[in-house]
């Protein structure tokens, strides 16, 4: 059991691609021990077989659909609505971001997409508005994290492939958990706010500038944005559509929107929008057929069973069980890719939690909201290098400033840990 693993972390150390990685360790067990009751034509059926789902078909369509949006400046739309509301209010600006990256996130799925998105037009804005650069690409690198827990969510449609468990399922029980995390960030940065100050006749003067629009003309202006995951939500949650039938036609709305609506592309912009889109699809299917045959091996080996034994052997209270699990899934969500960690870890810690009680839908939470975390966390921390690079703020500093947040984050999954009905209420 510990050459795979070792083969494994070995692989990535010396820079191999994680989807390369996992499908190399997984056949290096078989060169390493051909008494083993698989062979290296089963490992590539795996990995054939595992990217022929309906189900998988979800996550092109999602990041499609997001890539739209972003072209389309969606999130422009949703930022003014909600900086009506409260941008004369105290960290009123800064906490529209955060709502912003919410409802982005329940258009994109990706966290990456939604700090790229939501990013680029609130980060100029609010530094040039008085508030301090490293403190607001901070917060908004940890807010885009919400992409991946509220629904429609990437790793949540991994999840269910791997555990088998409702995909709708997963993207209901993500709404709370969603909400309950970006009302934490925003109590913190209400409290950062008033003990820094704000430039209080700056922000006046922009909320000036947006009331004399009129709440009609931003209502009108953001509406067909606001009505998208209410759209794709709404029938996923109704039964009309299926998880990949959403994503399908979030594409179709989104192509609407954008072309048609809000006339904020053209028929040119499909190109780049479509490539732009297979580059990032390419790379997530190979770590997918990779992690999935990776997956099956660890299965087929018993890996699980005998991590299972070791764990409750060694934890004997169900709590130290529990923050023990989050602790190396934080741990593996600093250090691996999402799609990959998701694919290797549910078959391993799956039936260790439900042997206790907890449900596969709330572990399938917790899991995604550990692995959101890294997306803030070095040495991977995808969401620092989109922010790093739309801001030219080192990386290093981006991450310092979003250790708050990341503390938010952090007691929000304790909550979302312990108290099952966080998860589990909506269904």
């Amino acid at each position: 059991m510990g050459s795979i693993f070792l083969i494994f972390f070995g692989t990535l150390l010396i820079g191999i691609p994680i989807g390369i990685a996992v499908a190399f360790s997984a056949i290096m067990c078989v060169v390493l021990n051909p008494t083993l009751p698989f062979s290296i034509e089963y490992i590539f059926r795996s990995m054939v077989t595992a990217l022929d789902s309906t189900t998988l078909l979800a996550v092109p369509l999602f990041i499609l659909s997001g890539n739209l949006m972003a072209e389309g400046k969606i999130s422009e739309k949703l930022f003014n609505f909600f900086s009506y509301f409260i941008g004369n209010k105290r960290a009123g600006l800064p906490i529209a971001a955060i709502v912003t990256c919410l409802f982005y996130g329940a258009i994109s799925g990706s966290g990456p997409a939604t700090v790229a998105a939501v990013g680029a037009m609130t980060i100029p804005m609010l530094t040039r508005l008085g508030y301090d650069k490293n403190f607001v690409v901070g917060m908004v690198a940890t807010a885009g994290g919400l992409g991946v827990i509220i629904p429609p969510s990437l790793p949540f449609i991994m999840y269910g492939l791997t555990s088998q468990e409702s995909v709708g399922d997963l993207f209901i029980s993500g709404i709370i958990p969603g909400i309950l995390i970006a009302l934490i960030m925003s109590i913190y940065t209400w409290g950062y706010c008033k003990r820094k100050g704000e430039d209080r006749e700056k922000l006046q003067a922009n909320f000036d500038d947006l009331k004399s629009r009129g709440l009609w003309n931003i209502f009108k202006d953001s509406f067909w944005a606001l009505l998208t995951p209410v759209i794709i939500l709404g029938g996923i949650y109704t039964g009309v559509v299926t998880p990949t039938e959403a994503a399908v036609l979030s594409v179709v709305y989104a192509l609407i929107i954008s072309l048609g609506v809000y006339k904020t592309m053209s028929f040119k912009d499909l190109v780049p929008v479509t490539t732009a889109t297979i580059r990032g699809c390419a790379p997530t299917m190979l770590v997918v057929a990779g992690a999935t045959a990776f997956g099956r091996v660890l299965t087929m080996m018993q890996v699980p069973q005998t991590i299972a034994t070791i764990l409750t052997e060694t934890f004997t209270s169900e709590i130290a069980l529990l923050l023990a699990i989050n602790l190396f899934l934080l741990f593996v969500g600093m250090i691996m890719e999402t799609m990959a960690a998701i694919c290797i870890c549910t078959p391993i810690f799956l039936p260790v939690v439900t042997a206790i009680g907890m449900d596969p839908i709330q572990f399938g939470v917790i899991m995604v909201v550990n692995l959101a975390i890294g997306f803030v966390t070095p040495p991977v921390g995808i969401n620092l290098y989109v922010a790093s690079n739309m801001t030219n703020v080192p990386i290093l500093r981006v991450a310092r400033h979003a250790v708050p947040y990341i503390v938010m984050f952090l007691l929000a999954l304790l909550l979302i840990t312990f108290i099952p009905s966080l998860s589990l209420v909506l269904l």
